[in-house]
């Protein structure tokens, strides 16, 4: 396990060690959930884009459904009549 040393800020020391207290945890335990959780976010925020561009480009290259259609088809949804899922135009 590698050691890093850290600054934090004077704002979030009383309230870290608070929270250990609380918990019954290190101020170290926390830390690092709290990176670890960061972490995570971020790899889901770059995924989320990663499955964003090819969106954006077939906006680009105008292959989109009218927000009508959309609404329509959704609701038709649990009806007995319910729409086929709509197909760019």
């Amino acid at each position: 396990m590698a050691v890093t040393s850290i600054r934090l800020q004077a704002e979030l020391e009383e309230p870290l060690e608070v929270l250990a207290k609380k918990l019954d945890r290190s101020k170290n335990y926390l830390i690092n959930q709290a990176l670890k959780e960061f972490i995570a976010q971020q790899k889901l925020a770059e995924k989320r884009w990663q499955e964003t561009l090819p969106a954006l480009e077939s906006v680009r290259a105008g292959r989109t459904i009218p927000a009508d259609k959309v609404f329509e088809w959704m609701r038709s949804w649990g009806t007995d009549n319910e729409l086929p899922k709509p197909k760019s135009e």
